[in-house]
């Protein structure tokens, strides 16, 4: 595996550090849990082992397919570290995507939560990167473990992505029926102006007005 494999990995592993490490944080401001996803039924549950799946295919699949050879060997992605192009753009792209995972839960203070139950919400936040997308922290997620498919690309790293977006997608179907059930028209309004991915500001919402 090559040094921008390596650097992937030590990315990855790094902001899933930052990632615990801010969910506890936002827990201790809140006086509350915030990790839900022991609590999540149906299609939810799926969904929280998904994403525990997905980041799980990242961070311990190529250490395996390093580990026993005959994995790699067969492996029709695996580019034995002869693809530094592809290193370095799947670095840029972790990176960025770490960045803005980090940055968009942080930002949510005491309304961060991880997985959905109804009548947990926090509060809905609309400033900072969730002017753009509202959803930044899948996102910057998604493009992590993208970035780490290309720097280290094999069968569990290119799955995890694949995996993870499933999963994002069926959660963020759950969050926006509770939100909006917690919000009311405010969600609506907001859920109206901005893309539920990425994009422009469609237009201001009025959050105030009933």
């Amino acid at each position: 595996m090559s040094g921008f494999g390596w650097a992937a990995l030590a990315l990855l592993f790094g902001y899933l550090a930052l990632f615990f490490w801010g969910s506890s944080i936002a827990a201790q401001a809140a006086g509350k849990p915030v990790w839900l996803f022991a609590r999540a039924t149906g299609r939810d549950r799926l969904a929280a082992f998904g994403f525990r799946a997905a980041f799980t295919f990242a961070v311990f699949g190529p250490l395996l397919w390093l580990a026993l050879p005959i994995l790699h060997k067969v492996d029709p992605f695996w580019t034995e570290g002869k693809a530094p192009v592809l290193g370095m753009i799947g670095i840029f792209i972790a990176g960025l995507g770490a960045m803005v995972a980090f940055a968009a839960q942080m930002s949510m203070g005491t309304s961060w939560r991880v997985g959905v139950v109804s009548g947990a919400t926090g509060d809905l936040f609309s400033g900072g990167l969730y002017r753009f997308s509202r959803n930044p922290t899948f996102v910057g997620q998604c493009a992590l473990l993208a970035g780490v498919a290309l720097a280290v690309p094999s069968v569990p790293t290119i799955l995890a992505p694949i995996l993870f977006v499933w999963s994002a997608t069926t959660q963020v179907r759950s969050e926006e029926t509770a939100l909006r059930q917690a919000l009311g028209s405010g969600y609506d309004r907001y859920a109206a102006a901005v893309p539920r991915w990425i994009g422009l500001r469609r237009k201001e919402p009025d959050l105030d007005r009933p």
